[in-house]
């Protein structure tokens, strides 16, 4: 894959970071993954667009209004198309409760003229004129049924690719969130965000992108070689488990998904002591009712899910890391892309 630079692939020069005032303290944001429910074993397929999981979703954002969660829900194609789920992200919206950005799946997402593959899943290896066409079309079905065009993104399956920074500049895009450090993917020809940072950075042409990373923690006693051990465990998924079974190693991202909360809250504190400012979580929204996602399959893994949120919320109110919203990145970083509930109006 080509690497150009000031692209989602390359790591940022110094002259790049972000780094808010610390006398403003430390802060976390929620990104959902906001999207139809598939067969997440089963080839991707364009007819795989069902979108049920509105009153999870329902639940769900009253638990985080609760909490004092501000979410950014990222809107794919299928979800912009059901009117329930409009109406609930509208709603939303309209009370300030949450913010809207767009989320691409390319399979699901027009214009169709791409073969359906593994390779053609991450967007971004799309062919550059392909990438932005699908891009626009978000845009606007977001516009019709929103009324707002998404300044915030994240690609699915995390698939930036060398023209993605640009594309979004050129778009009006504000903010991106593709970039998952520390994970590789170019084993199914995804990219590899290895050596990303952890800290917000500017990014594209025009150095008109922030990019914030999700954000993934080395723990274990030998947290401090990280980034020497990381390869051999991502090689051996044997060395791997023994590291993290001995409590030695092991990469946590910031995800109720698959992440124990003892694990999180172990990370939130390595992620606290590398001095990142702000950490970001991350979910599907289908998880939020059983049975559409490898996370919450009963009843009870909901009541898990919750009781994850439960733990790791309190978690960060103890060590003093607030939530934020979208608004209020843009002012902590300074980035004077403040626009009202994250989108554009139409």
């Amino acid at each position: 894959m080509m690497i150009v630079p000031h692209s989602l692939l390359t790591p940022p020069a110094p002259e790049q970071m972000v780094v808010p005032d610390r006398a403003l303290g430390r802060h976390f944001m929620l990104f959902i993954d906001t999207e139809e429910e598939f067969d997440w074993l089963a080839p991707f397929d364009r007819a795989a667009t069902r979108v049920t999981a509105v009153g999870g979703m329902a639940h769900c954002q009253d638990y985080l209004t609760a909490a004092g969660v501000r979410p950014v829900y990222l809107a794919d194609y299928p979800i912009l198309d059901s009117d329930p789920a409009t109406a609930l992200l509208g709603r939303w919206i309209a009370d300030g409760a949450a913010d809207v950005g767009g989320h691409l799946h390319p399979w699901v997402n027009p214009p169709h003229d791409e073969i359906v593959s593994i390779y053609n899943s991450f967007v971004g290896n799309l062919p550059e004129g392909l990438e932005r066409a699908k891009l626009e079309s978000l845009c606007a079905r977001m516009e019709v049924r929103l009324g707002m065009r998404p300044i915030v993104y994240r690609a699915g399956r995390y698939g930036a690719g060398p023209n993605t920074a640009r594309l979004l500049e050129e778009a009006g895009f504000r903010l991106d969130c593709s970039v998952r450090s520390r994970f590789d993917y170019s084993a199914q020809g995804g990219p590899d965000f290895s050596d990303m940072p952890l800290l917000p950075y500017r990014t594209g042409p025009d150095q008109m992108l922030i990019e914030l990373p999700l954000s993934t923690a080395f723990v274990g006693h030998l947290r401090p070689l990280g980034r020497l051990l990381h390869p051999l465990t991502q090689a051996s998924r044997v060395a791997a488990a023994g590291l993290s079974r001995t409590g030695l190693f092991a990469r946590i991202p910031l995800t109720p998904e698959g992440v124990t909360a003892a694990q999180c809250v172990a990370a939130i504190d390595a992620l606290i002591e590398d001095e990142v400012p702000v950490l970001s979580f991350s979910f599907h929204s289908p998880t939020v009712e059983p049975g559409n996602t490898p996370y919450v399959r009963t009843i009870d893994d909901l009541k898990s899910f919750y009781r994850w949120w439960d733990v790791v919320l309190d978690h960060l109110a103890r060590r003093s890391v607030r939530p934020l919203g979208l608004d209020g990145f843009f002012a902590l970083v300074g980035n004077g892309a403040q626009s009202e509930h994250t989108c554009q109006a139409a």
